[in-house]
């Protein structure tokens, strides 16, 4: 499974790149700490929801700390999803330690 760091997303959407950002954990959490421009649609959702998902765009995929990400990416493949996808290594939380303290930690 490719990774990506909180580090190297930032360049990322710094550098204007059309990226979907993805966030996989539930309704109280996105509210309560996201990444801007993130979209939610809960793990539970994610096959369902799949069609939401733009195979020709790169995905990150997002949680609190990578484990979530990381089933809903394997579920995603499974499933038969084709677009490229990277799990956001240690989730928000290294999103807030490393990029956005202002984001909080839960």
């Amino acid at each position: 499974m490719e990774e990506i760091t909180a580090i190297q997303l930032k360049a990322k959407i710094d550098a204007g790149e059309d990226l979907q950002l993805i966030d996989v954990r539930q309704p109280a959490e996105f509210a309560f700490a996201k990444i801007e421009g993130s979209k939610l649609i809960p793990l539970s959702d994610i096959i369902s929801r799949m069609g939401e998902l733009d195979p020709n765009r790169d995905a990150i995929i997002s949680c609190k700390v990578g484990g979530r990400s990381a089933s809903a990416i394997n579920a995603l493949r499974y499933a038969g999803y084709s677009g490229n996808l990277y799990n956001l290594r240690g989730g928000i939380t290294a999103w807030s330690n490393d990029v956005d303290p202002k984001v909080p930690k839960y």
